[in-house]
């Protein structure tokens, strides 16, 4: 049987302010990409994430970022290696701590936003984010991009390379995500984001934003928890994976 794990980003939210439902998609992913306070999250948020998560039987990951609260991690940012290193094992480290007292683990790590796009192309900055990951546990694997030089740079760092693949993101015809400002990048209609979830899972294929079939295999399947009407998709996500024999599991 065909097996595909879901991640979704959750903690989101700073003080009273909250962007996702983190309660209800926790009934419904099968990982859980934390944020860790530098584009969203702060230690009460983070600590609850991890209970729940842990409840509920859901893998932690850290959803590490460029240092930007005001531009939610998503503004390009030039940070020196070497600073950005110590900063994602920093924010890998805070997780950490309310994961283990959670009775869980930080079981992966995966990048956000700006970073997350920085590194499919930028050998120095993806460098960085793999010296911080070892720096914080060389064991842990590396969630990203198909081809991205993230991943590439982790399996040559002796890391676990986990390729995932994005439902309701528009694809170039090089399979990289197209970016967030242009019109079409984000897929709104739910039906097609569940259909393109099938195919990603089934085929390892799927339409690119020019209409052109492409190869996306992935082994985890990410379903954006700031969508409207996130938690409602999310499952009819996973109830259309479970109809079409997909086996939905963590890959941690």
């Amino acid at each position: 049987m065909t097996a595909i794990d879901l991640n979704a980003d959750l903690g989101e939210g700073f003080g009273r302010w909250r962007l996702t439902d983190d309660e209800q998609l926790l009934s419904v992913v099968t990982s859980a990409n934390v944020a860790c306070g530098f584009h969203a999250g702060d230690a009460a948020t983070m600590r609850r994430v991890c209970d729940l998560a842990a409840e509920r039987g859901v893998t932690v990951g850290a959803q590490v970022s460029y240092r930007d609260l005001a531009g939610f991690g998503r503004r390009p940012m030039d940070v020196p290696p070497g600073e950005l290193a110590a900063e994602v094992a920093y924010q890998i480290g805070a997780l950490e701590v309310f994961a283990r007292a959670a009775g869980a683990r930080v079981a992966y790590v995966k990048p956000h936003g700006a970073l997350y796009n920085r590194v499919v192309r930028d050998e120095e900055q993806a460098g960085a984010v793999i010296e911080g990951v070892r720096l914080a546990d060389a064991s842990l694997p590396v969630l990203g991009l198909p081809g991205s030089r993230l991943l590439e740079l982790a399996v040559k760092a002796g890391l676990p390379a986990v390729p995932e693949a994005f439902a309701d993101r528009a694809y170039t015809d090089a399979g990289t995500l197209v970016p967030r400002g242009r019109d079409g990048a984000v897929v709104a209609d739910p039906e097609a984001v569940v259909e393109r979830s099938v195919s990603i899972a089934r085929s390892g294929t799927v339409t690119a934003h020019s209409g052109v079939r492409i190869q996306v295999r992935a082994r985890s399947l990410c379903l954006h928890g700031d969508t409207p009407g996130a938690v409602e998709l999310a499952r009819r996500v996973r109830e259309r994976l479970a109809a079409a024999g997909v086996r939905v599991a963590a890959f941690a």
